[in-house]
């Protein structure tokens, strides 16, 4: 009997990693406990810096979700139906980064369990409100197209088969859900970026390419991330499978994208020398030559963009199945050094508007131990997550798409899941 448990309950690299990943979960819902209980005092957020590690983490997971509507809208909306298997890994990565990003808005909001009052009490001149019924609405679109993978859960199947045959019949109207998508994502993405840009008190942040940088690298953002997921499950899972043609082909894509990303990223940024303006050439010298200079030149220009564009559309390079996903990871991690170089730069800048010459501070900032754990959190819920999708939703399988439009009913031969 023992010899039996041992055998069943036998460690492998599955449970080795879920166990790890729930380690930081504990850790993450520790730490949230402790915000709720006693506030965000205490947090290092102050006056001065009000954005910190969670908004940067929340930043990025809105841009790593943004392949959902981008791939789903080349899908259902220009009518290239072939990459509808990668359209639908987006749709699911996007559901995890949105939710992510709500967790983290939950915690940082200050008054959480007043979340809902932004969707009651309209205020219809304030770009973050507009950013919160965005998120909201956008979201239910992203529950409503992830229903026929959610229908994929062979439990789900077998016990509630009349459920799971509606969950799948709303794959008919992803058309319609892509138009939404488009419309509120495109919305959403740009307005954050608008958040910053029109705030006149932060001369760093106003500016009006703002909504165009954030647009673009949300663009790339999620489609790297997802093609780079899709490519390390199918690594280490045989529970995913993915054409690699598809993927070379978007890759092709991304390195083209880049180019002008680098243009965008490139003069927003060098353009801000050609005249002194209190506040701005401050926070431009703390990008270029201060503490953020080797986040900005290396992470985000050279390892972020120049790279993995040179990577991507050298055709040697872009077959190699290694390189690949070596230039899309250093792509996502150059959209995270964007978005936390922007939301810090601007920050640490304070502008005082006192009668006279007006005057710069600086202000300083590092996470404490309790925003480590909770930031943590957050991002093992999401890789914890998709872990689950590809195991038993089978979210990474460019071989299935056929199979969710069968009904339920109707037998699946064995084979066709092998």
């Amino acid at each position: 009997m023992i010899t039996n448990l041992r055998t069943r309950f036998k460690p492998t690299p599955w449970i080795a990693w879920i166990a790890f990943l729930s380690i930081f979960l504990i850790i993450g819902v520790t730490g949230g406990v402790i915000v709720l209980w006693k506030g965000l005092s205490v947090t290092n957020l102050t006056d001065l810096v009000p954005w910190g590690l969670w908004i940067a983490i929340d930043l990025s997971s809105i841009a790593l979700a943004a392949g959902a509507f981008s791939l789903c809208a080349v899908v259902y909306l220009i009518g290239l139906k072939e990459y509808e298997p990668i359209a639908r890994t987006a749709t699911f990565v996007g559901l995890i980064g949105y939710s992510m990003a709500m967790l983290c808005l939950f915690m940082d909001i200050g008054r959480p369990f007043k979340f809902y009052q932004a969707f009651i009490y309209w205020n219809t001149h304030s770009l973050l409100w507009e950013v919160t019924m965005c998120v909201g609405l956008y979201f239910t679109v992203l529950v409503l197209e992830s229903m026929p993978i959610i229908a994929n859960l062979k439990w789900l199947r077998t016990r509630y088969p009349k459920l799971t045959a509606k969950m799948s019949r709303v794959h008919h109207y992803a058309p319609y859900l892509a138009i939404a998508g488009l419309f509120l994502s495109s919305l959403h993405q740009s307005s954050l970026g608008a958040t910053y840009g029109v705030l006149k008190s932060r001369p760093f942040w106003y500016k009006p390419e703002m909504s165009v940088l954030f647009m673009l690298s949300a663009i790339l953002g999620g489609i790297s991330i997802t093609l780079f997921a899709s490519m390390m499950a199918s690594q280490l899972t045989n529970k995913a499978k993915v054409k690699d043609e598809l993927i070379e082909k978007l890759s092709k894509f991304v390195g083209w994208a880049l180019v002008g990303y680098f243009y965008w990223r490139f003069w927003s940024t060098l353009s801000m020398t050609y005249t002194y303006e209190p506040g701005r050439t401050e926070g431009l010298e703390l990008l270029t030559k201060g503490p953020l200079a080797f986040n900005f030149w290396f992470g985000e220009i050279l390892i972020g963009i120049f790279v993995p564009m040179i990577l991507l559309l050298n055709k040697k390079t872009r077959s190699n199945r290694f390189w690949r996903m070596t230039a899309l990871l250093m792509v996502v991690g150059g959209v995270i050094a964007f978005r936390w170089n922007i939301n810090i730069s601007g920050a640490m800048i304070v502008l005082s508007y006192l009668p006279g010459q007006p005057t710069v501070t600086y202000a300083s900032y590092t996470p404490s131990l309790v925003e480590w754990m909770v930031g943590g959190g957050v991002i093992a819920y999401g890789l914890f997550t998709f872990s689950l999708g590809v195991r038993y939703l089978h979210v990474v399988d460019h071989d299935m798409i056929e199979e969710e439009h069968v009904p339920v009913n109707v037998k699946v031969p064995q084979t066709a899941r092998a």
